[in-house]
């Protein structure tokens, strides 16, 4: 049962501290701003276009879009996008269909996701569902580790049926 203030003087109880008596509300920190850059360049779902689409910010595509792709920012494929390009892109997620070789930091592909192409990337993620038709090539330069062959213990002899043991 809860308690107010009034009713815990009047019951005997120990008054609970006021914190923040005198004190003004916590004010909401400020969230950083992301890293790469937001969405500024958006392509409805009832547009089609042709060419090369350069942004040094993000692209959001909704429809059709066929060509060369460079944004500096994140590039977003919706799920009602069709996409012929080459793209290069910092974040690629896609949702709707692209054609083309990608270039990218990380791409995504989610449940409804498709692509026919090549990816450059340094990281990646395929959702349950994603189809991938292409080459996928991690940037950098890992070294695999280096593996020793197993060790093969030398055959033991095998005791002879009165127990002794045969010669090699």
């Amino acid at each position: 049962m809860f308690l107010g203030r009034d009713k815990q003087a009047a019951q005997g109880m120990p008054a609970q501290p006021n914190v923040n008596a005198g004190n003004p509300p916590p004010q909401a920190q400020p969230v950083p701003s992301p890293i790469t850059p937001k969405i500024e360049t958006v392509i409805g779902p009832n547009c089609r276009m042709t060419g090369t689409l350069q942004s040094d910010g993000g692209i959001r595509i909704e429809g059709i879009f066929e060509g060369t792709l460079q944004a500096t920012g994140n590039l977003v494929v919706t799920e009602t996008a069709r996409v012929i390009a080459e793209i290069q892109a910092y974040n690629v997620i896609i949702s709707g269909q692209v054609k083309g070789n990608i270039t990218a930091n990380k791409v995504e592909i989610t449940e409804t996701g498709k692509v026919w192409g090549d990816l450059n990337v340094n990281s990646m993620l395929l959702h349950e569902g994603a189809y991938l038709r292409g080459n996928t090539n991690m940037l950098g330069d890992v070294e695999p580790p280096a593996f020793e062959p197993p060790r093969i213990a030398p055959p033991r002899p095998v005791a002879a049926i009165e127990g002794e043991v045969e010669a090699s």
